[in-house]
């Protein structure tokens, strides 16, 4: 009680609501426009929040990865073009509602939904958090090796169809991780006598150019449709639910956020996968299957809750363990070693109000989002038809301030432009880039607990099954693999039947 008390005092200040909601208006914008994406926002604003305190950054960095979760159901629903994965569930039933002149409905049901999502999510997170954190107290170095190993296996679950290439763009990025002093022995590895690399890549500038430089080279081989919505039709639109129709969404929400919780939990699922998942749950439950794919007001709800859902569960792996659930929440991974914030048990211990400030600020996120996208609907539904030709150049100069900003040096500049051109060539090859930066955030942590590990135990490496925790954690991660492995060998067999066919 003494730490939510603490943590309420830290919260509750003017700056950090302003940067809170600064942060929903643009995830919206980002989330909504298609050719942009909310890792791309979080990427160009993350050195924004080197000025900002501890908990003014992660006020803004969240309410820009939670709005964007709810911004990419607005293309969806309006012009049928999802701008996230887990939006092209609500896309099924969300776009065939608003082409029946509902299309006011379909976004008010996507937004309660959401922030529903979002607060049992938050909710989650303040009450169990804290638990996970007390049990994590009782691991050590080994124990950590094995919980960082443990979440490098979501580079599988975000190398798309091919694990191989996922293994090697991962494994680019724990290279990546090397450069600089050695944190063990003092010595410098991989900067061939270039003084810039001696502190090795910082995070911001390799995502500056992974994510953002690379979209727009991306972006510049194709022209993007221009995208019209008649704004002007959503105010003659009836956007309120009966009470019967209110009345069927509720146990669909309650389920869905459930699974969006369960999900999020577990590093390298993500919002796409609640989002399907909950919509065939729904569907199954449904009184009214026929309605799935023909606007069914169950199908919006149930993936809105579950995706929103789910922000607030990867947070626990996160801020408990240091292992990040997905592209975006690693991301403030590095947001909190910018503010001296090391991930894991003693984060509760030597930062709890901090800990509680970001929790609680949560649920305030979702409750802002949701006045927000009620005030503001119309306008967000206007974003949609920005030219990204307009956007462009505007991004392109975040992504050079924002370089520059790091270090005040031209060489961060140039090893930016060189990322973009790695990540360019690895889109072009089929690679994602995700693994990279997983490998580049976790590769430090996991190299320094292998290795302190070693010497702990004099090179014998029977401490990695030194306790009933690390036997769990080995065993999941040897599980994991297995059932990676298995999954990758029955899509071969199936790309091998289809040739055939």
């Amino acid at each position: 009680m003494d730490l939510f008390l603490q943590g309420s005092s830290l919260l509750f200040n003017i700056p950090n609501f302003l940067y809170m909601n600064l942060g929903l208006l643009l995830g919206v914008i980002f989330g909504a426009i298609p050719g942009l994406t909310v890792i791309l926002c979080i990427v160009l604003f993350l050195p924004f929040t080197y000025s900002l305190q501890a908990v003014e950054s992660f006020m803004f960095l969240l309410g820009i990865y939670c709005a964007g979760s709810y911004g990419g159901s607005i293309s969806a629903i309006l012009i049928k073009t999802p701008r996230t994965p887990h939006a092209a569930a609500t896309m099924l039933d969300g776009n065939p509602l608003s082409k029946r002149g509902q299309s006011m409905k379909a976004l008010n049901l996507a937004l309660n939904a959401s922030t529903f999502g979002g607060i049992f999510s938050a909710l989650v997170l303040l009450f169990f958090a804290p638990q996970v954190a007390k049990f994590a107290q009782m691991m050590g170095t080994p124990e950590y090796f094995l919980i960082c190993a443990f979440g490098l296996t979501i580079i599988a679950g975000v190398s798309g169809n091919n694990i191989i290439k996922g293994v090697i763009t991962g494994s680019f990025g724990l290279f990546l991780a090397t450069i600089g002093i050695d944190a063990m022995s003092g010595g410098t590895r991989f900067i061939f006598n270039n003084i810039n690399l001696y502190s090795g890549i910082a995070l911001v500038i390799s995502l500056i150019g992974l994510f953002a430089l690379s979209e727009v080279l991306a972006k510049s081989e194709k022209a993007e449709k221009k995208n019209k919505v008649d704004t002007s039709l959503l105010k003659k639109e009836n956007s309120k639910l009966t009470k019967e129709e209110k009345k069927r969404i509720r146990k669909p929400m309650l389920l869905s956020a459930i699974i969006g919780v369960i999900i999020g939990i577990i590093p390298g699922t993500g919002a796409s996968m609640a989002s399907f998942f909950s919509y065939d749950r729904a569907k199954k439950m449904s009184k009214y299957p026929q309605e799935f794919g023909n606007g069914s007001i169950e199908g919006i709800s149930a993936c809105e809750t579950a995706n929103n859902a789910v922000t607030g569960a990867t947070l626990i792996p996160l801020l408990t363990m240091g292992i990040p659930g997905d592209g975006s929440v690693a991301i403030m991974l590095g947001a909190l070693m910018i503010n001296g914030l090391t991930p894991g048990p003693n984060l509760f211990v030597e930062n709890g109000p901090i800990m509680y400030a970001i929790m609680i600020g949560l649920i305030f996120v979702n409750l802002f989002m949701f006045l927000q996208g009620k005030f503001l609907t119309k306008w967000f539904a206007k974003i949609i038809s920005v030219p990204v030709e307009v956007l462009t150049p505007i991004i392109v100069m975040f992504c050079f301030a924002g370089a520059f900003s790091v270090n005040s040096s031209l060489f961060d500049i140039a090893v930016t432009l060189v990322f973009a051109v790695i990540a360019y060539i690895i889109n072009k090859l089929g690679f994602s880039t995700i693994p990279v930066l997983l490998g580049l955030v976790l590769g430090a942590l996991t190299e320094e607990n292998f290795r302190r590990s070693l010497v702990l135990s004099g090179g014998k490496w029977s401490i990695f099954i030194s306790s009933p925790i690390c036997i769990v954690f080995l065993s999941f991660i040897i599980i994991t693999v297995f059932l990676i492995v298995k999954s990758q060998f029955k899509d071969d067999n199936k790309g091998e039947k289809n040739e055939q066919k």
